[in-house]
């Protein structure tokens, strides 16, 4: 008889091609580049969704499942996509709960727009980013996703160091390159993602 509750089964992508490219994510302020990083934002992003109440509470328990994989690999890169993904479904939902279409500024001056709370559809939005505001929170809170968090920060700060300090051995950094450029790795790295 199986397991009424078997551990998820791994989700994680395919290895970084290098350390480097692990090491290049960047925490961030907020919701700063959850749809720039890959492979996890093709993982993530079909999973994510705000339309209605419903949608969040199925996308936000979606989302979380695979926060709570990633954290069962050992992998914070991908928790924290998941935690900024949740962030991300909370602050769009709000902003179409406030603002009618979800335009916050005008077009044409770039003028912050009149809230309202009063439009179409304004209340369901709110109890969407509300959905995705617990489950955020919890995800946050979660003392894996804080264990290794505090771990990645870590290993990427003696990461920096480690490659400025061969960029300055080498003198890239006297050619005028960045060391940031440099421990990106080569610069055709990119295009493969």
């Amino acid at each position: 008889m199986p397991s009424p509750n078997p551990k998820p089964k791994s989700i994680s992508p395919p290895p970084f091609p290098s350390k480097a490219h692990r090491m290049s994510y960047r925490i961030g302020r907020g919701e700063q580049g959850v749809l720039t990083f890959e492979p996890y934002k093709s993982s993530i992003l079909p999973l994510w969704r705000f339309k209605t109440a419903a949608m969040a509470r199925g996308s936000s328990k979606q989302i979380y499942e695979r926060f709570e994989t990633y954290d069962a690999d050992d992998d914070f890169v991908g928790m924290d996509m998941c935690r900024k993904f949740l962030q991300m479904g909370m602050t769009r939902a709000k902003r179409y709960a406030n603002h009618a279409g979800g335009r916050k500024y005008d077009k044409v001056t770039g003028e912050e727009l009149e809230k309202s709370d009063t439009h179409p559809g304004a209340s369901e939005k709110l109890e969407a980013s509300l959905i995705f505001r617990d489950v955020w929170e919890k995800a946050r809170k979660h003392e894996g996703y804080i264990d290794k968090k505090a771990r990645f920060m870590a290993e990427q700060k003696e990461w920096d160091k480690e490659e400025k300090a061969k960029a300055k051995a080498n003198g890239e950094e006297e050619k005028g390159l960045s060391a940031d450029i440099i421990m990106a790795g080569k610069p055709d790295f990119w295009d493969s993602y």
